[in-house]
């Protein structure tokens, strides 16, 4: 394995003292060995959340960069470097909380390590699941998930049933469908990126709690796990 990586990029300016940290883990593949050193198109598309969040006075961003591309079964590669370097950022920083966003595979990985200290916030963007992953990792978390309804890559049927799970554990749980949207997450892309901005910030006391969010969370029933995503202000529903 390359001796760098697993690896954290920084995005943006990182605060000397920050007051909280946001780690962001992009996507990658079921099965693959190679090097995850190069930048590819599953990194990029996750910098304009690193960036969006990036604005905010205080708080530090970092970009996870995995050593193989794969998870590779019950080796679960991204999620022990995801786990690793969670560790060490407490080891660091050990007072300052720390919420986790990841997408696809990113999203499985950042699930796996919810259970990291200071972690108060997961949000899982298309999350890659199986019905196989757990949730006790989740208790005293908040949980957020997003999933385009016409996804073809992961099943947005996997993670209702894992928000289902996960809602007897988590302090809170909000799922929504965006539709009209696939696992790119390209043509609501604004409200993405909103959304999960609104969620960390409102989660590590950087921002409100933001009313749509905790209006779901609230909700009862399975069906308050579908809850259709807002169109940003000034917008159309698809």
């Amino acid at each position: 394995m390359p001796e760098n990586l697993p690896r954290l990029d920084p995005l943006g300016p990182q605060p000397d003292r920050p007051t909280a940290l946001a780690v962001v883990a992009h996507g990658g593949s079921a099965d693959a060995t190679d090097s995850a050193g190069r930048r590819g198109l599953p990194y990029w598309r996750m910098a304009p959340f690193a960036r969006a969040l990036a604005r905010t006075d205080g708080l530090a961003v970092l970009m996870l960069r995995y050593r193989l591309r794969g998870w590779n079964g019950s080796a679960r590669d991204a999620a022990r470097d995801a786990e690793e370097t969670l560790a060490d950022l407490h080891r660091r920083r050990p007072d300052v909380p720390t919420a986790l966003v990841g997408h696809s595979m990113g999203g499985r990985a950042v699930l796996h390590a919810a259970g990291a200290p200071g972690v108060r916030a997961v949000a899982a963007l298309a999350p890659w699941l199986d019905g196989t992953d757990p949730v006790d990792q989740l208790a005293g978390r908040s949980l957020l998930i997003a999933h385009g309804d016409r996804d073809r890559t992961t099943d947005p049927r996997e993670s209702l049933a894992y928000a289902v799970r996960a809602r007897e554990v988590a302090d809170r749980v909000a799922r929504f469908e965006v539709l009209g949207d696939g696992h790119a997450m390209l043509r609501r892309a604004r409200e993405w990126h909103a959304l999960v901005t609104r969620f960390v910030l409102g989660e590590l006391g950087l921002g409100p709690q933001d009313p749509t969010i905790a209006d779901a969370a609230g909700r009862r029933g399975r069906g308050g796990l579908q809850v259709p995503l807002p169109p940003a202000r000034g917008g159309r529903a698809p």
